[in-house]
C-alpha cells in the first residue's frame, strides 16, 4: 500500500519537509518493533535506540498522520485528571509520583525539542477559562492546592476580568494561567521526532500497516507485504488500532474531535483576540480549545462525534462554537477545516500496560497526548529495557472496560459522551 497524505489541515500545509520513509517491502527482525509513527511511536523508538535496541516503527500513513499531526498542538502539565481526583483515587504518593512524573513529561518535551532542534513553533503559556460559576471554588482550590502541596508556583488564579482581558471575551466567571504550559506545532514536532529517531539508528516504515500480531512461536507483525519478528512488540497507534488487542479495545475507545482555522489576522487584531498568545481552553466536558498561529491565524478546535464518519461540513460544525465565543470574529474566512481519531478511557486518564510479557500498550490520552505521549515512548523504553517501575505508577489508576461487550461498547459509549454534551449546553 502506499502511504495516505495528511489530512488537508492548517498543519499539512505548513509541514517541514522531510525525505519520505519507506514501506517495508521485506522481513525484519529487531529487538522492538513499535505499531504507530505518531508521538508515543516515534519517541519509543528514539528512546529505544538510545538504549542500544533495534527498533523497527510501522506506521500506516505518514509519519504524525493521526492524532498527533492533527491535534490542538497543546501542552499541559500534570496528568488529564487534577492532582486532588488523583489523591482520592490513588492516595497522597501515588498522587505525588504522577505530579512528578507529569511535570518530567513537559522537561521531556522541552528538552527533545531543544536536543534534536525540532522546529515546531513551541511557544510557553497556556490559560484557562471557567465557563460555570458554581465551578469557581474548585477552581480556586486547584491553584491553591498546586501552588501549596506541591510547590507549583507557575501556575496563578485569574479573575473574571484578568481571563477576560487576556482572552479578549466575556466568556468567563475566572480561570488561571499556567506559564510553564504552552503550545506547538504537532505535526512538525512529530516530523523531528521522526527524523531525530532516523538519526539514532531507527528503521521506520511509512505506508506499512500492521494486519495482525502472532504471539506463536514468539511475536510476529504480520503486514501486506512482509513480516516484522520482534521480540518485544510496542502497541502505540491510540484511536486507530482497533482489533489489534481485545484488552486494549475494551478500555480504550475512539472519538472524533474537529479544528479549524482562520484567514490570518493583524496583529492588532490578534493582540485583542488572545493578548499574551498563548494557548487556550475552556472548562466544558467536551471541551473548547483554542490558539494563535505564528502567522497570525486563529486555530479553534470544538465539537465531537462518536461516529465512524466526520460531518460533511467541518467548518460549519465548528464555527458555532468559536463565535460564541468570539462574535467579533465572524467576517473571518475559514482556510482550513479538519478532524482526527484521538483516543479515551473511562476515567480519562492514559492506558500504560504490559499486556502480557512482551507486549505493551500505550495510549488513551483522552485529549492530553502532547507531553504525555512524548512521555509514554520514554516510559515503554524503560520498562522494555526491564525498569517496570515508573511505568507501573499509571496502573496505580484502575481504568475500567467500557461496558457493553463487543457488540454494545461503543453505542454505550455514545450515550454517554451525548449526555455529558448535553450537560454543557445546560
Amino acid at each position: 500500500m502506499s502511504a495516505e497524505a495528511h489530512a488537508p489541515s492548517y498543519y499539512a500545509a505548513t509541514a517541514n519537509a522531510y525525505d519520505p520513509f519507506p514501506v517495508l517491502d521485506a522481513p525484519v527482525d529487531v529487538d522492538v518493533c513499535v505499531i504507530g509513527g505518531g508521538f508515543t511511536g516515534l519517541s519509543a523508538a528514539l528512546h529505544l535506540r538510545e538504549r542500544g535496541f533495534s527498533v523497527a516503527v510501522l506506521e500506516a500513513n505518514r509519519v504524525g498522520w493521526g492524532a498527533s499531526g492533527r491535534n490542538g498542538g497543546q501542552l499541559h502539565t500534570g496528568q488529564r485528571r487534577d492532582q486532588q481526583w488523583l489523591e482520592k483515587e490513588i492516595g497522597e504518593d501515588g498522587a505525588c509520583k504522577m505530579w512528578a512524573l507529569g511535570r518530567e513529561a513537559v522537561e521531556t518535551f522541552k528538552r527533545l525539542i531543544a536536543e534534536h532542534d525540532i522546529a515546531c513553533d513551541y511557544r510557553d503559556g497556556l490559560l484557562h477559562g471557567v465557563h460555570k460559576k458554581a465551578w469557581l471554588d474548585d477552581e480556586k482550590s486547584h491553584v491553591e492546592h498546586l501552588q501549596k502541596r506541591y510547590g507549583y508556583d507557575a501556575i496563578r488564579y485569574l479573575d473574571a476580568d484578568e481571563i477576560n482581558a487576556a482572552l479578549g471575551t466575556d466568556s468567563f466567571y475566572g480561570g488561571h494561567r499556567d506559564a510553564e504550559a504552552g503550545h506547538v506545532h504537532p505535526l512538525n514536532y512529530a516530523i523531528g521526532l521522526a527524523e531525530a529517531a532516523r538519526r539514532a539508528g531507527a528503521q521506520i516504515f511509512e505506508g506499512t500497516r500492521a494486519t495482525g500480531l502472532d504471539r506463536s512461536g514468539g511475536l510476529t507483525v504480520t503486514t501486506e507485504r512482509a513480516p516484522v519478528k520482534a521480540k518485544s512488540v510496542v502497541l502505540a497507534g491510540n484511536g486507530y488500532l482497533r482489533g489489534l488487542d481485545r484488552t486494549a479495545d475494551a478500555v480504550v475507545m475512539p472519538i472524533n474531535n474537529f479544528v479549524i482555522g482562520t484567514e490570518p489576522m493583524s496583529d492588532e487584531r490578534v493582540a485583542a483576540t488572545i493578548l499574551g498568545r498563548e494557548a487556550a481552553s475552556d472548562s466544558r466536558f467536551v471541551v473548547n480549545y483554542w490558539r494563535i498561529t505564528n502567522d497570525n491565524r486563529m486555530l479553534f478546535g470544538g465539537g465531537e462525534n462518536y461516529s465512524p464518519n466526520f460531518p460533511r461540513d467541518i467548518s460549519g460544525f465548528v464555527r458555532p462554537y468559536m463565535l460564541k465565543l468570539y462574535p467579533g470574529l465572524a467576517d473571518l474566512k475559514i482556510d482550513y477545516a479538519w478532524g482526527g481519531t484521538l483516543a479515551v478511557t473511562v476515567k480519562r486518564m492514559p492506558f500504560l500496560k504490559r499486556l502480557d510479557r512482551h507486549v505493551y500498550y500505550a495510549g488513551g490520552y483522552s485529549g492530553q497526548g502532547v507531553g504525555t505521549a512524548t512521555f509514554a515512548g520514554k516510559l515503554l523504553a524503560e520498562a522494555i529495557a526491564g525498569e517496570m517501575e515508573r511505568f507501573d505508577v499509571f496502573g496505580k489508576v484502575r481504568l475500567p472496560k467500557f461496558r457493553g461487550g463487543d457488540l454494545l461498547r461503543y453505542p454505550t459509549l455514545v450515550l454517554a459522551m451525548t449526555w455529558f454534551a448535553l450537560r454543557d449546553r445546560l
